[in-house]
């Protein structure tokens, strides 16, 4: 039997590399200030109202060795709304920079985020624990350091949902309300509003970011910049098995930086697969270890269009569209480069490596939307034509993306008489019956614009008898690449109205759907459809801002 005077926690191993390897602010007070030659600056979450549990990760409280019963305890809420510590916790911010917009920001950090402590996974892993809205730090600026239920569900839903899809992520332990009240201007256009308050308890092998480089590269300390960057070698890149004493030579930090270009490069095209779109790709929103961070007003792609962006802030210049993401990518990566030139000496193997990444960024899309295509593999240029002519169709009208690709796994490769391109709109049968859930509006179906589709859906049954799969092979591959259900932003609103209100279950709903996106979930169609013209132009539905 359990013993009644364990601490329901006493999994969690604390093993605070960070904070006992890297310089810490000698300042302790807690004032808003430019921190130099620090790592981080140690602070305390701020006590709660009344914390309340909406929801927890039972997939992310494995990865710690935590229990349903852990989970639910009286310790669980008050540690992960902020209100107690455990034995062996070192609570902390980060300091670190960034370009924001393409414009370089100096000094950001931590302004809502306190990390609790790294701990030791089950697998011996060490994870790091942090509370999103748990009060002020030295870098939260003119802010509270707290955060709303909005973009607390969004955020902890995001995190587990895209892990589920397969793409590289931050995780989500737990949310909960903390009874207070946060003032928030939504819109940033004079109508502050009172909101409930909450934390979501964030966890990742790393929360380094590009512009923890960048600061101290910016302010000319390579102490501090040599320091950080041994220690995210040695810490957070094993697979490097770099020497574990003595000072690194020049020839580790290039290797660094490839691996980060590498997996940077493989989280874009895990993006640009799903149709998920960030938001806020500055460079202080960018993982060295390659994982999507910092969920703010990001979106899912629903009318295909590259050009879309989910951020209000970005609605003029569109700087974070889809389409912009890898290009963005690349360019947050010379940032990144950039502030490393200094360890090496030369900037020559920084520019070959940032260089390259277009190039395999390239071959990885190329490879990716074959298999959401179902084919075995990129065939060149007449695959190349092939995709770059769907683009076009899917923007002549309004296309949801998601609900297309699902789609064309039902088309029938084998009868080719439905897309005859000569066929008789009045007369053919409709080639383009099992992709009509993804169309938003018939009337913008035109006959000229079938035609396209049935000429397409000509080369594309062409292309895919090339292939040498069997039906059942096509679409495996294709419903293993192409989500049935993702996190859409009405979704989480529905949620998000019902929190609001005290009623949590819909959070829960939520989080189940989307443990199983490749799969079908009889009962659960209504996830799976298209925005509904209400959610088009309200707020949380279509875009967001950055406010928390």
């Amino acid at each position: 039997m359990p013993d009644p005077n364990q601490s329901p926690l006493s999994n969690l191993r604390f093993d605070n590399t960070f904070t006992t390897e890297l310089p810490a602010d000698p300042v302790t007070a807690l004032r808003r200030r430019e921190v130099a030659g620090a790592a981080y600056s140690r602070v305390q979450p701020r006590r709660p109202k009344s914390p309340r549990l909406v929801a927890y990760s039972r997939e992310t409280a494995a990865l710690l060795g935590l229990d349903e019963a852990a989970c639910t305890s009286a310790e669980f809420l008050a540690v992960f709304s902020g209100g107690a510590l455990l034995p062996g916790m070192d609570p902390y911010a980060m300091c670190y920079g960034g370009h924001q917009f393409g414009h370089w920001a100096r000094q950001l950090g931590d302004g809502r985020a306190i990390n609790l402590g790294q701990v030791l996974g089950v697998d011996g892993a060490r994870w790091t624990l942090q509370l999103k809205g748990a009060g002020p730090t030295p870098y939260s600026r003119n802010a509270d350091g707290l955060a709303v239920l909005r973009s607390s569900v969004r955020e902890f839903l995001c995190s587990e949902a895209m892990n589920h899809l397969g793409v590289p992520t931050t995780r989500a332990l737990s949310l909960v309300t903390t009874g207070d009240e946060v003032v928030r201007d939504m819109f940033y256009d004079g109508n502050a509003e009172n909101e409930p308050g909450a934390i979501v308890c964030r966890v990742a092998r790393s929360f380094t970011r590009f512009g923890n480089f960048e600061l101290p590269a910016s302010r000319g300390d390579l102490a501090l910049l040599r320091q950080l960057a041994e220690y995210t070698i040695r810490r957070e890149f094993p697979q490097l098995d770099a020497p574990p004493q003595g000072e690194l030579g020049p020839e580790w930090f290039a290797r660094f930086f490839a691996e980060v270009a590498r997996t940077t490069a493989e989280l874009m095209s895990h993006w640009m697969r799903v149709g998920f779109v960030h938001g806020v790709m500055n460079t202080d929103n960018m993982s060295i270890l390659g994982e999507t961070i910092d969920y703010g007003p990001y979106g899912w792609l629903e009318g295909f269009d590259p050009g879309w962006t989910p951020n209000t802030t970005d609605a003029e210049g569109r700087r974070y569209a889809f389409g912009n993401q890898p290009a963005i990518a690349h360019w947050n990566l010379c940032r990144l480069g950039g502030a490393l030139v200094p360890l090496i000496g030369d900037v020559a193997p920084i520019q070959s490596i940032a260089d390259a990444f277009p190039a395999h960024y390239a071959t990885l899309a190329a490879d990716t939307m074959a298999s959401k295509l179902g084919f075995r593999g990129h065939q060149g240029a007449s695959d190349a034509a092939l995709i770059d002519s769907l683009s076009v169709l899917l923007q002549r009208a309004e296309t949801d993306m998601t609900l297309f690709f699902r789609g064309l796994a039902d088309v029938d490769v084998n009868d080719t008489a439905p897309a005859a391109a000569d066929a008789s709109p009045a007369t053919a049968p409709d080639a383009l019956a099992p992709l009509h859930a993804a169309f938003y509006s018939p009337t913008e179906l035109t006959d000229d614009l079938r035609g396209a589709w049935r000429a397409w859906l000509a080369d594309y049954r062409a292309r895919t008898l090339q292939d040498d799969s069997t039906p059942a092979e096509r679409r495996a591959r294709m419903d293993a690449s192409n989500p049935r259900y993702v996190l859409r932003n009405y979704l989480a609103q529905v949620a998000i109205d019902a929190a609001t209100q005290g009623d949590f279950a819909p959070v829960a709903e939520l989080l189940d759907v989307l443990r199983r996106p490749y799969e079908d979930q009889p009962g659960r169609e209504r996830f799976t459809e298209r925005r509904p013209e209400w959610a088009r132009h309200r707020a949380g539905c279509s875009m967001l801002s950055c406010s928390s």
